[in-house]
């Protein structure tokens, strides 16, 4: 694999950022199933809650991909 200037492969790399914006995005969703339960809108709130635990999914399978790799050959130097 190769590895980039931040001494990361890129399958590491793209984990890490794909685990970084999910939990940046299911932070964000808390503030959407807030602002649909304030309009009343239950439905739309199961909806953003619903997305938010896919997220979760999402970087929680990075995580365990991301364990996988570290200190393998595979990962480059940074996840040594």
């Amino acid at each position: 694999m190769a590895t980039g200037e931040t001494g990361f492969d890129d399958v590491s790399f793209d984990l890490i950022s794909l685990q970084y914006h999910s939990l940046k995005a299911g932070h964000d969703y808390g503030q959407y199933v807030r602002d649909a339960r304030n309009a009343g809108r239950d439905d739309i709130a199961d909806f953003f809650e619903q997305v938010m635990a896919q997220d979760s999914e999402r970087a929680a399978r990075c995580h365990a991909f991301l364990g996988e790799l570290t200190g393998s050959s595979e990962s480059g130097p940074a996840m040594g």
